[in-house]
């Protein structure tokens, strides 16, 4: 942690050794999630954030001295993760908490990512230093060291970064090589960044069927369809076939079809039929072909090769994506009757999409599944019902589902109460009391 504070001269190669090591000022902070925003942070981590953002960083430390908070880990956490706009004063707060207690590996992660995130790449390493003493350095801060330096376009930097991996005691195997590879692909046209780096590694390090699914996936966003083709040859010849790699079979035929080759594309598919990797549902779905998505289910059932959960999902997640209000509610009901339920996050963007196309009933439904079933997160689909609803002019079906919220323990945020405030005061007395009254409510439950 001093060495965050110190500077230490570091013998890494980030940038030449004439220019000051001190964070950019041509970053945009506004990029980067505010605590202003937030839903769910602690009343102290609040406090402090707003320290780091009014006082300058000379003044930090005493400023946190006098606001007399001893801060908890999870403070430091918190704290950490919504400072990416002020990393001079997230430095310091890091030092002076550290004080208090020993900062956690996660805490000592998300430090590296703030210094990362804001190009402050020598300080970044000065934190690995101390964390390689702490014994605290995992292939989760290489990941974070990864995804910094390919944000900025630095991919020589990123893949250096890889090579002295054993050197602070992370091992370079094929999850190291596929974070670095997703990490460059995330960026658009530089695929052939990751094509050479791949090349360099493959023999030392042998790909598996993620790495496959990275490098295709890149090729598909890139429209390459020549590319395409070699990498899938060579991943055929690597690893054979698995109906486990059907990501990478749908990236590849994805891009077959979006680049007018459907004749291939097809006759893919009757090989891949052949090896029982059959990733046509993926497909479908993935082009918002509905029709074809259900024929292709239908198919499964026939041929006796009953449709997994992630068949299922895929599925209903097209259906969702499509505003299909009919289909989604008939869907769920058959998917919660053959025990493949939809996901948290896709149930809650459902209930999303139902309330803003005028079905609070099938949305009211799947909310009580995933009440009944504590089906994560239920306090994301809460707040979003409630809205929904009020958007809707359903108020007292509101205060109804708010209550029941608040005798669950579900928590309703901070900006759902103040959209219920407005809408109900401007409803006349009556409503405006309903609000009342279950606003001391909810009052008690945030002490």
């Amino acid at each position: 942690m001093e060495a965050i504070a110190e500077n230490h001269i570091t013998t890494f190669p980030t940038k030449p050794q004439n220019q000051p090591r001190s964070i950019p000022n041509n970053l945009q902070p506004q990029r980067f999630p505010s605590y202003l925003d937030a839903t769910d942070i602690s009343p102290r981590a609040r406090i402090l954030c707003d320290l780091l953002t009014r006082a300058s960083p000379h003044d930090i430390e005493s400023a946190l001295s006098s606001a007399g908070i001893t801060p908890t880990s999870e403070d430091i956490q918190q704290v950490l993760g919504f400072s990416y706009n002020h990393p001079s004063s997230a430095v310091k707060f890091f030092r002076w908490a550290g004080r208090f207690v020993k900062p956690s590996a996660y805490a000592w992660n998300i430090m590296v990512d703030l210094l990362g995130k804001n190009q402050s790449f020598e300080p970044m390493w000065d934190a690995m230093r101390s964390m390689k003493q702490e014994g605290l350095l995992s292939i989760a801060t290489f990941v974070s060291v990864f995804s910094s330096y390919c944000t900025a376009h630095r991919f020589s930097e990123a893949t250096m970064s890889f090579d002295v991996m054993d050197r602070y005691g992370v091992q370079q195997d094929v999850v190291a090589v596929n974070s670095l590879l997703s990490a460059i692909c995330c960026e658009d046209n530089h695929m052939s960044v990751a094509i050479e780096f791949f090349d360099r590694i493959k023999t030392k390090i042998p790909p598996d069927g993620d790495t496959f699914a990275i490098l295709l996936e890149g090729w598909e966003k890139e429209g390459n369809v020549a590319k395409a083709k070699n990498t899938f040859g060579e991943m055929v010849v690597r690893i054979g076939w698995s109906p486990k790699n059907i990501s990478a079979y749908d990236a590849f035929l994805t891009t077959l079809v979006r680049g007018s080759h459907v004749d291939e594309a097809i006759k893919f598919l009757q090989v891949m039929k052949g090896h029982n990797c059959l990733p046509v549902i993926g497909l479908a779905c993935n082009n918002n072909d509905v029709r074809n998505a259900f024929r292709f289910l239908d198919e499964m059932v026939f041929n006796g090769a009953f449709p997994d959960s992630l068949t299922y999902n895929m599925i209903f997640q097209c259906l969702v994506r499509n505003k299909r209000v009919r289909e989604v509610g008939r869907f769920f009901i058959e998917m919660i009757k053959n025990e493949c339920p939809p996901t948290g996050s896709n149930c809650v963007v459902a209930i999303k999409m139902l309330l803003e196309n005028d079905d609070p009933e099938m949305a009211i439904d799947i909310w009580n599944y995933m009440a009944e079933n504590c089906v994560s997160p239920l306090e994301e689909s809460s707040n979003e019902l409630l809205i929904g609803l009020v958007n809707l002019g359903r108020l007292v079906v509101v205060k109804t589902f708010a209550e029941k919220m608040l005798d669950k323990r579900i928590n309703i945020f901070d900006s759902t109460m103040e959209k219920l405030k407005n809408v109900f005061y401007k409803e006349g007395r009556s409503l405006r009391d309903k609000y009342d009254s279950l606003s001391r409510r909810w009052k008690t439950t945030q002490m």
